[in-house]
């Protein structure tokens, strides 16, 4: 008996203390548990316990808006060019020419309503006729200009009331900001991919030209061959960037996409237009990244806290920054009162601006700080508006424009050079072994020479093909 009444003793008392423990856990698991540091509690008097505040709700990640504003805006293009094979010299000579054609594919972006469309210079460079697709057609296309130093492209349609894409600014864009991706890659069309800016003002050395401005925002939204002259757009659809590149061993995505900042996009876009070329503003110097190698490589101190500002690595002779008094070495500190930090924020400050324009430059020299006034020039060394100029001549049957390496050829027609083979978009460099710089020397040449001729240049994909053959 005295055993039941310890047992149901023991029961009774078991229940109580599960009923108090109930009863004293309830109203804490009713209420959140408090956000607390995980290291480093501290008891002393400094501490001061911060009150718990409601995490702020995570941002709405639907970006089908975005996409449904830049779909209808981004473009298929095809560029058809004949060749894709490396010839020699005696290829030519024994009639082994037999022409190629070869489709690549990329991505445009509608910028205004009546038909102009940008696009990335190498997806149009080496095509000798260009196709845009768009709304389940297909559209002949005229290139207005090219940029090779930003990449970039102007091409135009003949179509009105297109849906235009809506602008945005790169320079408020910021790191971490969801950006959306929308081209056609692997000839897959109106694909789109999200992500986010993961830095701004990159340099990555890809740009062949003599005066490149890379300043590129990098992402890791998701692209690939075929994504290149494409739209990058914030999540409101507004353009902040034209996609230019990847970097992968492999050809294919990797997490590394790089696009044209659309305020830079703005000004070559209306240089194109206007002009048929970008009006480049020239500095007469080349800026270099300022940090302890370079700074002890031109014997500056190095025994600095920070360094802050780019060097001016080379200066041109008789060139706008050597005639404002800088020197190589020089530690530029900022360009129009902006600060600058690095040689991709100096060329995108340089890329706003045109021939003529007095811009003022603040530098340190010796520990010593100054500035100087520099006025800008185009690439003839003068202050004027440079126009694209094309001459159509009957004797040779085609187009001929001056640019950096020669004479181009386009738009051929009966006469000397569809004769002779030579292909659209193909650079004369020399006749004869003399070097050729305008499309006047050619005219006169066909219209005078009688003999043999060496004519040499390179075709669209750079490769370098002679033509030997005799006037009558």
């Amino acid at each position: 008996m005295n055993q039941l009444k310890t047992v149901v003793i023991a029961f009774i008392a078991g229940l109580a203390g599960a009923y108090t423990f109930y009863k004293i856990q309830k109203p804490q698991a009713a209420n959140p548990p408090e956000a607390v540091a995980a290291t480093n509690f501290s008891t002393s008097a400094n501490y001061h316990p911060v009150e718990a505040t409601s995490a702020p709700p995570a941002e709405n990640t639907d970006f089908s808006l975005a996409a449904s504003k830049t779909i209808p805006s981004v473009v298929f293009i095809n560029s058809i060019s004949q060749s894709g094979v490396s010839y020699s010299y005696w290829d030519w000579m024994f009639g082994n020419n037999q022409p190629q054609t070869q489709v690549s594919s990329g991505s445009g972006v509608i910028f205004t309503t009546d038909g102009y469309i940008v696009t990335n210079n190498h997806v149009v460079e080496s095509a000798e006729k260009i196709q845009v697709l768009y709304n389940k057609k297909s559209y002949d296309a005229e290139l207005i200009g090219t940029d090779p130093s930003t990449d970039l492209a102007v091409l135009k349609i003949k179509e009105t009331n297109l849906p235009a894409i809506t602008l945005g600014s790169s320079k408020n864009l910021l790191v971490g900001e969801w950006v959306v991706a929308v081209g056609n890659p692997f000839s897959l069309s109106s694909t789109v991919t999200a992500g986010i800016v993961s830095a701004k003002g990159r340099r990555i050395n890809i740009v062949d030209d003599r005066f490149p401005i890379e300043s590129f925002i990098q992402t890791d939204a998701a692209i690939n061959p075929g994504n290149s002259g494409g739209a990058l757009v914030n999540k409101n659809g507004e353009l902040v960037g034209i996609n230019s590149a990847i970097l992968s061993k492999t050809g294919s995505y990797t997490g590394y996409a790089f696009a044209v900042p659309v305020d830079i996009a703005k000004k070559v876009v209306d240089d194109l237009v206007k002009y048929g070329m970008p009006q480049k503003a020239i500095f007469g110097g080349n800026v270099d990244e300022y940090d302890f190698q370079n700074a002890k490589k031109y014997d500056l101190d190095v025994n600095i806290k920070e360094f802050k500002g780019v060097l001016l690595a080379t200066v041109d002779k008789n060139g706008p920054a050597a005639q404002a008094g800088l020197l190589e070495g020089d530690v530029i500190t900022q360009f129009n009162n902006r600060a600058i930090n690095s040689e991709s924020a100096f060329e995108e400050e340089l890329s706003f601006r045109y021939p003529g324009d007095k811009i003022t430059i603040a530098y340190i020299r010796n520990g010593k700080a100054g500035t100087a006034n520099v006025t800008l020039v185009n690439k003839r060394g003068d202050t004027g508006i440079m126009k694209r100029k094309i001459v159509s001549d009957a004797v040779t049957g085609a187009n001929l424009e001056s640019v950096d390496y020669g004479v181009k050829v386009t738009k051929l027609r009966s006469g000397y050079f569809k004769q002779i083979g030579i292909p659209e978009n193909y650079t004369i460099t020399h006749i004869n072994r003399q070097k050729v710089k305008d499309p006047q020397e050619i005219i006169d040449f066909f219209s005078k020479y009688k003999g043999r001729v060496l004519l040499y240049g390179f075709n669209s994909y750079k490769q370098e093909i002679p033509y030997s053959f005799i006037l009558q």
